[in-house]
């Protein structure tokens, strides 16, 4: 028995993804942080992942928002890794995550890329309206998932990188004496006013 690296595994898959997929070229997987976080429940219902941009609209790490009569400054905190600036968290949410679906966990994972913004400058992708995170229908965000999810797999010759993805966390603690991932609090914004 050996150990699984889940976070490297999930960070590889990242890269890959970012290598193989036009739509995801912008990102650098270097100034994404991949972390766990724990679930109570290993069922597939609620949150499978989240992503915490460290950055307001437009890049910018304060802003200024206004309360009734008072005005508080926002700021978001400084995350490094290694020696670079985080400029985003993705966390995935164990076990539930993995007691998905081989395919559905991959659209988990696209879906979280998906969210960077094509300018790489800490915010998330912003669609227009009221919906910014998601566009005006969810529906058609998912089916932008699948399709994106589709042309990965048709065109990745060696799927070596998704063993870990292919069975749920019952079998990947059969298979691995220790499961290791990265877990980091989630990050505060700092208010001041």
């Amino acid at each position: 028995m050996s150990t699984l690296n889940l976070t490297r595994a999930l960070e590889e898959l990242a890269a890959d993804i970012v290598c193989q997929v036009s739509d995801f070229s912008h990102i650098d997987p270097k100034k994404v942080l991949i972390c766990v976080s724990s679930t109570r429940s290993g069922g597939v219902h609620g949150t499978f992942a989240k992503i915490h941009p460290l950055r307001f609209p437009g890049g910018s790490r304060t802003r200024e928002v206004k309360r009734a009569r008072r005005v508080f400054t926002c700021t978001m905190p400084t995350v490094t890794h290694r020696d670079t600036e985080i400029l985003y968290i993705i966390y995935f949410l164990v076990p539930r995550f993995l007691n998905l679906t081989l395919r559905e966990k991959l659209v988990t994972v696209f879906h979280e890329l998906y969210h960077i913004s094509p300018d790489f400058d800490g915010d998330i992708r912003r669609f227009p309206g009221r919906n910014f995170a998601h566009g005006s229908s969810r529906k058609r965000y998912n089916a932008l998932m699948d399709g994106l999810v589709d042309r990965y797999l048709q065109e990745k010759e060696c799927l070596d990188c998704l063993d870990f993805l292919e069975v749920d966390m019952a079998a990947l603690r059969v298979k691995y004496q220790t499961i290791v991932a990265r877990k980091y609090p989630a990050p505060k914004i700092q208010i001041q006013g």
